[in-house]
């Protein structure tokens, strides 16, 4: 057992993963397929190992489909692959890693088989606590006056109400959801075609700054890595499989958000899209997703919590219960939560003073509690939440 209560199998376990993320592209089903039959650590020591990697795996892993022509590009990368040192300094420095079964690990990705991915970087607060409320925001990079406007005031809205805004940190609509969400004091994550540390793109760096603050930056790449082009559409399957629920905003015919908004649909998310002017060939594939695709027509952030609520809950216009009982809370959490006023405001220094915590952890906790509908932000700070009628 280590000094942190991890035992030492998996501890190991958890730097094949990560080591495994230098090897593989995200995403890659063969490795997904493997993993089911084979640990972590068999498989990074076939890949590393000498002669035939099938003789070093156990019998189940070398008949999986491809396993062979997957060891052949694996191996490919055993140049890319850092000392355990490097690793473990990243692993335990301004990231941390999220692997499957932890308690972190947002199960809604298990939708995505075997093309789920086999570790998550991390830097933010709760990544499963973030996601338990969550709507996918994308659209164009070269977004209109029209797109912009309509997509910061709409995320805005939807993450006033106690959701979390998923997008790709790039350009144009995806910076409207993080900014939009970021003004109205509530929650964003941000997941990355590139690794955490390389940041793409470099224009947002002080973008990136603030979501790690309120919320999470995510991606399956190892820190340092650069996006490839087919990255891109490969980490769209990710923002679809976090959320509830995935809007448009503003998309062309042949942008990449429509590979998000297929993603959604295949994952048996609601899809939606905003409709845009008629002439605007920059709305014409939010328009040929509502017309062909059966996505909803949505102009309100009522519209889209309506779609995205599950059965029961109140309209998108009223408060609802949060999504985590109090009583579950860890008692950190729980201490900051009691320390939150009911009626009027509390800044977050003086939440702190009371819980008997520091600044950076009352944040950090208050981030997760908004998340999760127990608190919102007001004038004077902070406050609880009021339940809806019927409610505890």
């Amino acid at each position: 057992m280590t000094d942190d209560g991890v035992s030492y199998e998996a501890r190991q376990e958890r730097q094949a993963r990560a080591a495994l993320s230098f090897l593989a592209e995200p995403g890659d089903p063969a490795l997904g397929s493997l993993l089911r039959l084979c640990s972590p650590g068999a498989i990074l020591g076939a890949v590393t190992g000498r002669g035939d990697p099938l003789a070093a795996l156990p019998a189940a892993g070398r008949d999986a489909p491809g396993v062979k022509r997957a060891f052949e590009r694996w191996r490919k990368h055993l140049p890319d692959l850092p000392p355990p040192g490097r690793i473990e300094a990243w692993m335990h420095g301004r990231y941390r890693l999220a692997c499957p079964g932890d308690p972190e690990w947002p199960t809604q990705l298990d939708d995505l088989g075997e093309t789920r991915p086999i570790v998550l970087w991390l830097r933010g607060r709760d990544l499963r606590f973030a996601c338990l409320r969550s709507v996918a925001m994308v659209g164009s990079r070269a977004a209109t006056a029209y797109g912009t406007h309509v997509g910061t005031e709409l995320a805005a809205d939807i993450a006033s109400r106690g959701w979390t805004l998923i997008s790709g940190g790039a350009f144009g609509i995806d910076a409207c959801a993080h900014r939009g969400a970021l003004a109205a004091g509530g929650v964003t994550v941000a997941v990355l075609a590139s690794g955490l540390s390389f940041g793409y793109p470099k224009g947002h760096e002080d973008l990136f700054e603030l979501v790690a603050g309120t919320g999470v930056m995510v991606s399956e790449c190892p820190p340092d890595r650069a996006p490839t082009r087919p990255g891109f559409l490969i980490r769209n399957r990710v923002i679809a499989a976090l959320s509830r629920g995935t809007v448009v905003v503003e998309a062309a015919r042949r942008s990449g958000a429509l590979n998000t908004a297929k993603h959604a649909r295949d994952l048996n998310r609601p899809v939606m899209a905003v409709p845009g002017p008629i002439t605007s060939d920059q709305s014409a594939g939010c328009h040929d997703l509502i017309r062909e695709y059966g996505a909803a027509c949505v102009t309100s952030a009522g519209h889209v919590i309506e779609l995205i609520s599950p059965l029961g809950e109140a309209d998108g216009g009223s408060e609802r219960g949060p999504a985590v009982p109090d009583d579950i809370l860890d008692p950190v959490t729980a201490a900051v939560l009691r320390a939150v006023p009911a009626r009027s405001g509390r800044g977050p220094a003086a939440i702190a003073l009371l819980a008997g915590v520091d600044l950076d952890t009352a944040v950090r906790c208050l981030g997760m509690l908004a998340a999760v509908g127990h608190v919102e932000r007001c004038d004077q700070g902070w406050r609880a939440r009021k339940a809806e009628s019927g409610q505890p």
